[in-house]
């Protein structure tokens, strides 16, 4: 069985200022085309590469090396409603103590509906695994919700994996149970250099 490899896509400006960015379309910042660039897949031959349909999953995964790929609306990052473009300590002015996993947005998506979304992904995914390796690149809320799932854990426990930009992660199996593999690895360095030797 391949693995599951979860690509965050690198650095925009409002990930970089704590904005919540669902379906708004912002483009990389020169630092996220940096950490796209040094995730270095090219001359991977996955069996399948999975794509969110924004610019910035798409960008980092031609940065990457990466062709061939297709687009799954599955893979938007949540929709957070109202708190689109709004930062966490300015959504807490007017919910003090709010957090996302907890308490949820306001007419966007709930925990429950990402995570349906994502189990449609990875019932997509699975009969690919037997073949090889899959990519995803998409977002980081998404892809903590997904991972949840392939684990087998509530949507909402999406909360326990932090992810940074422009980072790899693999899920697997070990006798037979989903497992997490490796996570959250930085190919590029505080400068944006690539170590000698790139996870994954």
């Amino acid at each position: 069985m391949g693995e599951l490899i979860l690509v965050r896509h690198g650095e925009t400006e409002w990930a970089r200022d704590g904005r919540h960015t669902g379906r708004t379309d912002v483009p990389l910042t020169p630092r996220g085309e940096e950490q796209a660039r040094a995730l270095a897949l090219t001359g991977r031959r996955p069996a399948l590469v999975l794509v969110s349909p924004a610019s910035r999953a798409r960008r980092t995964a031609e940065l990457a090396g990466l062709t061939g790929f297709e687009t799954d609306e599955r893979l938007w990052e949540w929709d957070y409603g109202a708190y689109e473009g709004r930062t966490t300590a300015e959504i807490r002015e007017d919910r003090p103590g709010w957090y996302l996993w907890r308490d949820g947005v306001v007419d966007g998506e709930s925990a429950e509906r990402v995570g349906a979304r994502v189990d449609g992904v990875l019932d997509r995914v699975r009969p690919s695994l037997d073949a090889g390796d899959v990519i995803l690149v998409a977002h980081g809320h998404v892809l903590r919700v997904l991972t949840a799932r392939w684990l087998g854990l509530p949507p909402e426990n999406g909360r326990l994996f932090k992810l940074g930009t422009g980072t790899l992660s693999t899920l697997g199996t070990e006798h037979d149970e989903p497992v997490i593999d490796t996570w959250n690895l930085s190919c590029a360095g505080p400068a944006g250099r690539a170590p000698r030797n790139p996870p994954v």
